[in-house]
């Protein structure tokens, strides 16, 4: 049974657990969709935030060689593989439905984060605002603001396009690899849906951030296609080694709370 076609109160027995009453069993449901959704659209929203307002280098060498892997990463890419464990929760706790919904809210919540930033930048200004950088002038109340405004607006476009390309992609996929396995193998919708995904994102928003924005650190005297396919391997496979790192929470999570919420067990669900 998919999750979207439970009752508000039915429930599923479980050995040793009693049977709760609608009111208790709404309510756990309720609170638990809650905070998934809350911990999504909050990393959601830190993320555009920091966007690219710094990058890292995790660079590395092969253990044992002289060759070293380059991996050069925004910031805002570090919380954004826990957007994807949350819509993976939501997508199998209570279905497709709630799941697209939130990617929908997520994108509204872009909308807003702008809105406000534009806002901010809109209102009269403390200082004169240098008409050649569009910033204030260094060392004076209100640039770290404009720099954040300019990087994020510079980003922003980018972002909510791979955003939901990405997030409706997972979605999709999930249940995808969910009824062909006739809800079987939690690891391969999981991983499956989110692996694909995350190279639509990775590589959508590295693409449209530099032909769009122009808003990636490129070394003129460097080849511009080499440098795009280090910062898409880079994010990509970044992504793709916390998708499997969160494999293990996300089986171990899902039935827990499959059994807290009274629901099916991940494995006996068709999707």
């Amino acid at each position: 049974m998919a999750r979207e076609d439970l009752l508000p109160t039915e429930q599923h027995g479980y050995d040793g657990l009693a049977e709760l009453a609608p009111a208790e069993l709404h309510l756990r449901r309720e609170r638990v969709f809650l905070v998934l959704a809350g911990v999504f659209l909050g990393t959601l929203a830190i993320l555009n935030l920091l966007g690219i307002t710094r990058f890292i280098d995790l660079s590395f060498t092969i253990p044992g060689t002289s060759v070293r892997i380059p991996m050069p990463l925004a910031v805002g890419v570090l919380p954004y593989p826990v957007t994807f464990l949350c819509t993976d929760f939501i997508s199998e706790l209570y279905g497709r439905r709630r799941a697209n919904w939130v990617v929908w809210v997520g994108l509204v919540l872009n909308v807003w984060v702008v809105a406000i930033l534009w806002l901010g930048g809109e209102l009269p200004p403390q200082v004169p605002i240098d008409a050649a950088t569009g910033l204030p002038p260094v060392g004076t109340d209100g640039r770290v603001f404009f720099v954040i405004k300019q990087l994020t607006f510079g980003a922003v476009t980018a972002s909510m396009i791979a955003y939901l390309a990405a997030q409706l992609v997972d979605v999709q996929l999930f249940h995808f690899w969910r009824k062909l396995t006739r809800g079987k193998h939690l690891w391969l919708r999981n991983n499956g849906s989110t692996l694909v995904s995350q190279l639509v994102d990775t590589t959508s928003v590295i693409l449209i951030t530099h032909f769009y924005a122009g808003a990636l650190p490129i070394k003129p005297e460097q080849p511009l296609w080499g440098q795009l396919f280090g910062f898409i391997a880079a994010g990509y496979v970044f992504k793709v080694f916390i998708a499997l790192v969160d494999t293990l929470p996300f089986y171990v999570g899902s039935r827990h709370l499959a059994r807290y919420l009274r629901l099916p067990p991940p494995t006996a669900s068709s999707g």
